[in-house]
């Protein structure tokens, strides 16, 4: 009994500065040496799955992501629309011209919330012949020319399989008139809108040119565009201010006089209420 006491005290009271054996430590320890060999490691740790490549979603959908039969309806002001499939107001312009091109899509801006409140409106040119001379020189030549625009441009569509809901002809040039007995000459830009049964016109008004600018025009046949480069001693005025601009010293520009003809040709389409036939206007 004794010797059993004084072992117990031994390991009781065992100096701190004695090492303890390994076996000591072994004999408190779970035994984990099976998992360190390597045939345990495989049968017991299944390989990591292989890792995808996250795809990071960008800033704007991609096409692909929509069915091209469905529409969606955004606002005229929305960043992405340009990437999303729309069932869009579709304006077909009968010019490639920037500023008849810039002018449809200020007038449309200003009557899309009445024309087409649930879609936006989208504006393309395409080049058409006129059918009329390159400087039209009567009111009756303008209206004639922009209406063949605009119906040409019509054909040509329907012919590829395509369409719009508008189709927009825009023409500007000379219009004469002689108010006692002297010849005063304007310049005018019109417009011509159809949807493909009924079409209506619109006017910018009208600006009176310097009889040198006349003389040169209507007697010698030079083109608007030309003499009006030779007049204000410039180039590239017709897509610039053009001969509003030289006229009126920039007060009203080529662009703002073919806005105002669009907005007055759309009228009919976009104000149906004030444009309703006899019948339906007496009955209210």
């Amino acid at each position: 009994m004794s010797s059993q006491n004084s072992f117990l005290r031994s390991c009781l009271f065992r100096s701190p500065t004695q090492k303890c054996r390994r076996a000591d430590i072994l004999d408190f320890s779970p035994d984990i040496s099976h998992f360190s060999r390597p045939e345990r490691m495989q049968r017991s740790c299944p390989s990591p799955p292989k890792l995808q490549r996250r795809r990071i979603p960008t800033r704007f959908p991609q096409p692909a992501q929509f069915h091209p039969q469905i529409s969606a309806h955004f606002p005229v002001h929305c960043a992405d629309r340009a990437s999303i499939r729309v069932n869009a107001c579709r304006i077909a312009v009968g010019s490639t011209r920037r500023p008849k091109l810039q002018a449809v899509q200020e007038a449309g801006a200003s009557f899309a919330a009445k024309l087409s409140p649930q879609a936006p409106i989208e504006i393309q040119g395409y080049e058409v012949d006129s059918g009329v001379s390159h400087t039209p020189s009567s009111r009756e030549e303008l209206m004639q020319g922009a209406r063949q625009r605009a119906e040409a441009l019509h054909k040509m569509l329907a012919d590829s399989g395509s369409g719009a809901d508008y189709y927009v002809g825009l023409e500007g040039g000379l219009d004469v008139a002689v108010e006692d007995g002297v010849r005063r000459v304007f310049l005018e830009s019109w417009a011509y809108v159809t949807d493909g049964l009924r079409g209506h016109f619109g006017c910018s008004g009208s600006i009176e040119i310097p009889e040198l600018l006349a003389e040169e025009v209507l007697s010698r046949g030079t083109e608007l565009s030309i003499a009006i480069d030779r007049y204000a001693g410039a180039v590239g005025i017709r897509d610039g201010q053009g001969a509003w601009g030289v006229l009126s010293d920039n007060l009203v520009t080529r662009q703002e006089s073919f806005r105002l003809a669009v907005v007055a040709a759309f009228a009919p389409f976009y104000n149906v209420r004030m444009y309703r036939p006899t019948t339906q206007a007496a009955g209210k």
